[in-house]
C-alpha cells in the first residue's frame, strides 16, 4: 500500500496525533510520500527524524497513491483537496483541530480506525465540487477553479449591503439586498451556509444550497436547487468591488462583473470508515444525543 501524507502543524496538538500515525504506517510496512513544506516541518521540530519520498503539489502527486491521509482540521482538507484535484485519489482526514465534520478520525482511536485502511475496509463517499466562471480575469483563483464547501459573495471596505441578482439557467430568481450570499455544496451545508440559517444536506444529495448572508429582505430564505443547475450572480453596491472567495482561496471583483457557477465535471472522494459515517458524526458534533435505539 501507498500512502501520501499532508497535514498542518499545531503547537502540543499535533505531534502525538502525527508520532502515533508514523509509528503505525512503518510498523506495518507502508509505503510513505510526504507533502515536502509538511515534511520540513516535522524534522525543524525533530518529531521525525526518518528521510522519506516527497511530493509537492498535485503535479507531482504519483497516481498510485491508494489514500492521501490529511492530519489538521477540514481546513486542511479543503487545502489536500487542492492536492488531488481530479486524480481520484481519496483524503483520510486525522482531525487535530477542533470540529471537524470532514476530519473524523480522532486521535483517541487512530490505531483501531488505521487498521480498517490496512484491511481495505472503508468506502468512499464523492462529494460533488463548484466551479466559477466569470467576464472579468480572476488570477487568485484560476490555477484552482473549484471548491469544496462553498463559493461565497461578501461586501468589502464597507458596511453597506451589497445587491446580488440571481439567475438559475438564465431565469431571474431574486435581487439579494445582504452582506452577501453563499453558494455552498452538501458538504459545505454543515460550514458557513449552515452558521447562516442553512440546513444540512447529506453528502450524496445531488443539490446546491443558496443562502443570504444577513439578508435585508425578511422573505430572504436558503434555498435549495439541483446541482445540474448554472448559476448567475451580478453584483452592485456603493464599493466599487466585492470580495469572491472558492474555500479559504479570496479575490477582489469589480461590480457588475457577471459570475457563473456551476458543477465541476470530477469529484473528490472521501475515505468513510465504518465506524465513522456522516450521520454518527452528525449526531456527535452538533450534539442531538446518544443513539436511543435498545
Amino acid at each position: 500500500m501507498k500512502v501520501a501524507i499532508y497535514g498542518q502543524y499545531y503547537q502540543n496538538s499535533t505531534e502525538p496525533i502525527i508520532r502515533d500515525i508514523f509509528v503505525f504506517f512503518n510498523k506495518n510496512n507502508v509505503d510513505l510520500v510526504i507533502q515536502d513544506d509538511f515534511l520540513a516541518i516535522l524534522h525543524q521540530k525533530e518529531i521525525i527524524k526518518k528521510e522519506y519520498n516527497t511530493f509537492h503539489d498535485y503535479n507531482d502527486l504519483d497516481r498510485n497513491i491508494d489514500i492521501l491521509v490529511s492530519i489538521g482540521g477540514d481546513g486542511t482538507i479543503l487545502r489536500a483537496a487542492t492536492l488531488v484535484r481530479d486524480s481520484g485519489i481519496p483524503i483520510l482526514g486525522i482531525n487535530a483541530g477542533r470540529l471537524g465534520f470532514l476530519a473524523t478520525v480522532q486521535k483517541e482511536n487512530i490505531d483501531e480506525l488505521m487498521q480498517y485502511i490496512i484491511d481495505k475496509n472503508y468506502s468512499l463517499s464523492p462529494r460533488t465540487l463548484l466551479s466559477l466562471e466569470s467576464t472579468e480575469s480572476i488570477p487568485e483563483i484560476e490555477r484552482l477553479n473549484f471548491a469544496m464547501n462553498e463559493i461565497s459573495i461578501n461586501r468589502k471596505d464597507t458596511t453597506s449591503m451589497i445587491t446580488v441578482e440571481t439567475y438559475l439557467n438564465g431565469e431571474y430568481l431574486n435581487a439579494y439586498w445582504a452582506d452577501g450570499l453563499i453558494i455552498s455544496t452538501p458538504t459545505g451545508s454543515t460550514g458557513y451556509s449552515l452558521s447562516c440559517g442553512g440546513p444540512i444536506l447529506m453528502p450524496a444529495v445531488e443539490s446546491f444550497v443558496i443562502t443570504p448572508i444577513a439578508p435585508h429582505n425578511l422573505n430572504a430564505r436558503p434555498f435549495v436547487i439541483p446541482d445540474n443547475v448554472e448559476i448567475k450572480l451580478k453584483v452592485s453596491g456603493r464599493e466599487e468591488h466585492y470580495l469572491v472567495s472558492l474555500d479559504s482561496r479570496v479575490a477582489s471583483m469589480s461590480n457588475n462583473t457577471i459570475l457563473t457557477i456551476k458543477k465541476t465535471p470530477f469529484q473528490i472522494n472521501m475515505v468513510e470508515l465504518p465506524e465513522k459515517s456522516f450521520l454518527k458524526t452528525l449526531r456527535t458534533k452538533l450534539l442531538w444525543g446518544e443513539d436511543k435505539r435498545n
